[in-house]
Formats: structure tokens, C-alpha cells, sequence
């Protein structure tokens, strides 16, 4: 397992890339996924990511979490071999699941996510590229 991206809410993800990209980030692909509520510029940055998220449905999970808690980190995401062997270790362990079976996230990649009170307060993201 190793860090796999960061997921950070932004108001304007326009005006964050700008932002970002005075920082030094370059090449951020851009997603748009209304199924989601979301449009989203992913970095690549060493072996892991940036995504800054912005909500475009303010009833979805993430224009519920700007409404609530503002912009800032929203997710920590980790790299997983085998998702459903992870989900299968964590179900076994108590561990509480948003997701019990993955899901298609950007890029394709198969995604699930774990619940904050299983985290320490941390929504916590695994994917299996």
C-alpha cells in the first residue's frame, strides 16, 4: 500500500489550478463527471496526485461537504493491489464501509471508500489502478 492521491474541495477549480500551477503543478487533466456533481483538474505529482475537486451539484457529496465544512482536504487515497481483498480484510475487521463493493472513480480506476469514524476522522479512499 502506499499514498496513492489527496483530494482537496475547491469553490473554483479554475482558479485553484491557477494556483497550483504557480506552485509548479503542470499537465493537470481535467474530468467532468455530472453523475458525481463534481469537475475536477488532476496533478501528477511523483508517484501520487493532486485532485482538486469542485462541486457542480450542491446536493451531491461534495457540494454537501463545501456547504458544510467550506474548501480544504476532503480525502487521503491509497493504492491497494487487490480492492476487494482490501475491502473483504477491512469488512473482517470491523471496519466501517461506505463502499462494500468498488466503484469506477477518475480515470477508471476502481475505487472505495472507507468511513471517517473508521479513520480517525479521515475519509479515507483506497484504488486499484
Amino acid at each position: 500500500m502506499r499514498l496513492h492521491h489527496v483530494g482537496i474541495v475547491v469553490a473554483d477549480v479554475e482558479a485553484a489550478a491557477r494556483k497550483y500551477e504557480a506552485l509548479g503543478f503542470r499537465n493537470g487533466e481535467r474530468f467532468e463527471v455530472p453523475a458525481q456533481g463534481i469537475v475536477a483538474i488532476v496533478y501528477k505529482t511523483g508517484p501520487g496526485y493532486i485532485e482538486l475537486i469542485q462541486p457542480t451539484d450542491p446536493e451531491g457529496p461534495i457540494g454537501r461537504f463545501m456547504a458544510k465544512r467550506g474548501e480544504g482536504a476532503h480525502h487521503v487515497a491509497y493504492a491497494v493491489d487487490d480492492i476487494e481483498s482490501a475491502l473483504a480484510r477491512l469488512k473482517a475487521a470491523g471496519v466501517r464501509l461506505i463502499d462494500e463493493v468498488p466503484r469506477v472513480g477518475l480515470h477508471g480506476w476502481r475505487i472505495a471508500f472507507i468511513h471517517p469514524e473508521s479513520c480517525h476522522g479521515v475519509l479515507t479512499e483506497l484504488v486499484e489502478e
